[in-house]
């Protein structure tokens, strides 16, 4: 299941992105995609229920303690705690989700589908976050050559 661009772009324009999985460790990907997203000019709502800040943001122990104003949710975490997140999600009413490529599984899929969510899947943030830059400008260039951006 391929997301269209337009989905893509409607996650991208809140500006407002909750990160579960966030990580203390800087060499962690959900700290790079934290970094790379601050950097880019959205507002991150870091969520991880082991640490108060991260980089001087207040981090949230879960997805149900953000504020209400949050309009799209990045899951990056490992394959077990995305399930039980998405549905604390959908509780929260959040529609627009980008599940990270390699936190997904069957169940997760299955669950997402069945509750008609804006859902991304499959696809690293950081090829559709302008300007796309270093390894992830060259692997969106090859994920265009083969065919599988979105269109």
């Amino acid at each position: 299941m391929k997301p269209s661009k337009q989905l893509i772009q409607t996650f991208l324009e809140t500006k407002k992105v909750a990160i579960a999985g966030v990580s203390r460790d800087s060499k962690k990907f959900g700290a790079v995609i934290f970094r790379e997203l601050k950097e880019k000019g959205f507002d991150v709502y870091p969520i991880n229920p082991n640490v108060d800040k991260i980089h001087g943001v207040t981090c949230y122990p879960s997805v149900s303690a953000l504020p209400s104003d949050v309009g799209s949710l990045l899951i990056v975490t490992p394959k077990l705690q995305t399930l039980s997140l998405l549905r604390e999600a959908v509780i929260k009413g959040f529609r627009n989700i980008w599940i990270q490529q390699m936190s997904e599984t069957p169940e997760t899929i299955a669950y997402a589908k069945s509750q008609n969510l804006n859902l991304i899947m499959k696809q690293c943030i950081l090829m559709h976050t302008e300007p796309v830059k270093g390894f992830h400008k060259f692997h969106r260039a090859i994920n265009r050559f083969i065919g599988l951006l979105p269109k």
